[in-house]
């Protein structure tokens, strides 16, 4: 059994995590200020231990790494509209913390930290698919401080011979993603207006492309960079390696809801990128990773969880 720290483990992508260590019989522990997440994420997870707290503060990122074998550090404001509103909070959460957690981390002797970086660095670099080795080209204060975190993530593994892996996500979307709030991906708020009779809204053309990931995709490869032992020091996309438009994902979500809703269209969104597309030949060559769950698939598994959570709330 080993010992694994999830920061923002109350969190959507850091949920599944914590409920796929603890399946694998592992010791977890989880850090999350619940500013974004929620303790009900990890209701029906039983035998983890919670600290509530802000990583921007050092004394949470010291008490939160004790003994512990990895960490897997999501904790963050994983939203560009939010960053571009308040760059501030943004980059506390985003850089202040993950510099914290990397000293504190170090310093504890854990084996290696999995960041999660995020697509978003790539910007509209206008090569597709996107590759590790493409220069970073950020439009919004999330993506600058994500890359940030990337920097200096590969900086301690240099510096210090501190293992650190960043594993950059491709718009995830699963179960838990909160379809309550305006910064919620794509995916859960479609999900929410179709399941409730109305139109979603779409910012631009429609056209813009994402390589949609369904979560336990994302999930498998950021445990697989625990300990795969080229991984150290490297940057890698995990996604699907696929392209699908905004219009395109309302028209399949659509059939699998038994809707036929047509698109609100507003204004394009300052900071969004226009394409998306992962390059996975690094994480199948370091992390013998493939993608388990079709975006089909990962599309049916969500919307019933949407269906759940509205009856369980009209209930």
């Amino acid at each position: 059994m080993s010992s694994y720290l999830v920061t923002g483990g109350a969190g959507f992508i850091g949920s599944h995590l914590v409920e796929e260590l603890v399946r694998r019989g592992q010791r977890v522990r989880v850090v999350d200020s619940l500013v974004t997440g929620k303790r009900r994420n990890l209701e029906h997870v039983g035998g983890v231990e919670f600290i509530e707290g802000d990583l921007a503060e050092m004394p949470v990122a010291v008490k939160s790494v004790a003994g512990m074998d990895y960490v897997l550090h999501q904790a963050a404001i994983p939203s560009v509209p939010r960053s571009v509103n308040d760059p501030i909070a943004s980059h506390r959460a985003n850089l202040d913390a993950t510099i914290n957690m990397l000293v504190a981390a170090r310093d504890a002797k854990v084996k290696r930290l999995v960041f999660a970086g995020s697509s978003s660095e790539y910007g509209n670099t206008p090569t597709l698919p996107k590759r590790e080795d493409m220069p970073a080209n950020p439009l919004s204060p999330y993506a600058l401080q994500k890359n940030a975190a990337v920097v200096y993530c590969q900086l301690f593994t240099k510096l210090y011979g501190f293992e650190t892996v960043s594993i950059r996500y491709f718009n995830v979307f699963g179960p838990r993603q909160d379809p309550g709030s305006p910064y919620s991906g794509v995916i859960s708020l479609f999900a929410t207006a179709l399941l409730a009779g109305k139109q979603p809204v779409i910012y631009g053309d429609g056209e813009q492309t994402r390589d949609f990931t369904y979560v336990a995709n994302v999930v498998d490869g950021v445990l697989r960079a625990c300990d795969a032992p080229k991984a150290a020091g490297e940057i890698i996309n995990v996604a699907t390696g696929g392209r699908t438009s905004l219009n395109e994902l309302l028209k399949v979500m659509n059939r699998i809801a038994g809707t036929n809703l047509q698109a609100i269209y507003k204004e394009p969104r300052t900071g969004d990128v226009k394409d998306s597309q992962a390059d996975v030949t690094k994480a199948r060559a370091l992390l013998g990773y493939t993608p388990t769950v079709s975006f089909e698939d990962g599309l049916k598994k969500t919307l019933d969880w949407c269906r759940r959570e509205a009856a369980a709330i009209a209930s």
